[in-house]
């Protein structure tokens, strides 16, 4: 008779902590891009996560082997659980391990590089240098990766990889590398940056051109009106940029532009929104009363006017969209994330005789932000008290309004402490 194999009983309360960190991490890389999540929404999910982290470092050899396993998915919220563990751990064969595992895929490789933003400094700054001194390029570009989620300045290594061709033919190193100039504001660069702008790469010279102007080279916008004019993965964030840096009769013409462009619509409404431009706010009241526009612009009216619709009960709850356009013979929508599907729906009535009454006080030709002149102070405000795409736009109109004003990781990890 064979004996029964033994069963580590906190095996099932490990692969628990595993598949929860996972998830949470996945919940959280969301959440920084959505509508309804505030700087303490973030902090109480981080909290979440730490604990999973920690229960799985309660058994540590257990928690690898878990871990290890679960890596196998070959997903993002798993590289992170593992990664996590692994520079914990500080062995340096479990860190080998879990990079070779991290470097799988982009998936993989975004949870390896928020690992190592997560983490103080203690456990990842060695293994920064080592990857910028490999000669491997692909550890070139995780330590990029790595500082600029942890906004570090890696000094001279930024500046020998920008000068070394075989980086510079490397065009995802390359293009992060650029990125990251601007994002600490690398002012000596400057000159990189520009011989960049001359490179056959779409998203190279986006990232040069986005650089300059965090650098101060507001003449560089115009520049950036082929990607506004693009859809594709560039247009948003050339939008965000360009609209901030552009005279306002300039971003005017341009949004005029765009509008006589085909299936612009939504484009032009985020437009506006950025610009904020009190003269959209009629033209955004009326997109309200198109469904498919109807939230974007009322995201769009409260960047600009700082009017929250569900606390000033002028949202209404959510109509049966799906109901209607089976009743007109219609396909319902497909059950895909709905990049709107967490911000409210506009009273439209309601909000025009709010506007009606208000707008008197915004003068026409001044750009707002949240109901109030683009200014410093405010902004700053904005940053801890405004909703997580509200404080992405606070911090991108600081960091152009500042040549020398670091651009601030509001995706970054909040709750301070050692893991």
């Amino acid at each position: 008779m064979q004996s029964e194999q033994v069963v580590n009983p906190f095996t099932n309360v490990i692969e628990q902590f595993v598949d929860d960190g996972a998830f949470l991490w996945v919940l959280r890389s969301i959440a920084v891009h959505q509508p309804h999540y505030t700087i303490e929404d973030l902090a109480e999910l981080e909290q979440r996560i730490s604990s999973c982290l920690d229960g799985v470092l309660s058994s540590p050899d257990l928690g690898w082997e878990i871990a290890l396993a679960a890596s196998d998915f070959e997903d993002s919220g798993e590289s992170f659980v593992l990664s996590a563990t692994a520079f914990r751990s500080m062995d340096v064969e479990k860190i080998k391990i879990a990079v070779e595992k991290g470097l799988v895929n982009d998936k993989t490789f975004a949870g390896l590089v928020s690992a190592m933003g997560w983490l103080p400094g203690t456990f990842v700054h060695s293994w920064v240098k080592k990857f910028f001194t490999s000669k491997e390029l692909v550890h070139k570009h995780l330590a990029v990766a790595a500082c600029s989620v942890r906004r570090e300045d890696p000094r001279e290594y930024l500046t020998r990889i920008l000068e070394r061709e075989d980086c510079r033919e490397d065009f995802p190193l390359y293009s992060r590398a650029l990125r990251l100039v601007g994002e600490l504001k690398r002012h000596d660069l400057k000159p990189e940056l520009e011989q960049a702008l001359s490179h056959e790469d779409d998203e190279i010279r986006f990232y040069a051109l986005s650089s300059l102007m965090l650098l101060g080279s507001r003449q560089a916008a115009l520049a950036l009106k082929p990607y506004v004019f693009a859809p594709g993965p560039l247009q948003q964030k050339a939008m965000a940029i360009a609209f901030r840096v552009l005279a306002i009769s300039d971003a005017r013409s341009a949004i005029s532009e765009l509008a006589a462009t085909e299936n612009a619509v939504r484009s032009v409404v985020e437009a506006s929104g950025i610009l904020g431009d009190p003269q959209a706010v009629p033209w955004l009241i009326l997109q309200m009363r198109n469904a498919d526009m109807a939230r974007i612009a009322g995201e769009a009216f409260t960047l600009i006017t700082g009017i929250n619709l569900e606390e000033n009960g002028l949202a209404i709850d959510i109509p049966d969209l799906d109901g209607q356009m089976e009743a007109a013979g219609e396909e319902p929508a497909s059950e895909e994330l709905d990049a709107d599907e967490n911000l409210p729906w506009p009273n439209v009535d309601k909000i025009a005789a709010t506007w009606k009454t208000y707008g008197v006080n915004f003068a026409v030709g001044t750009r707002y932000f949240m109901g109030r002149p683009i200014e410093r102070s405010h902004l700053k405000e904005q940053l801890t008290s405004a909703y997580q795409r509200q404080r992405k736009a606070a911090m991108l109109e600081l960091a152009l309004m500042d040549a020398h004003e670091p651009l601030v990781n509001v995706s970054a990890k909040n709750i301070v402490g050692d893991l």
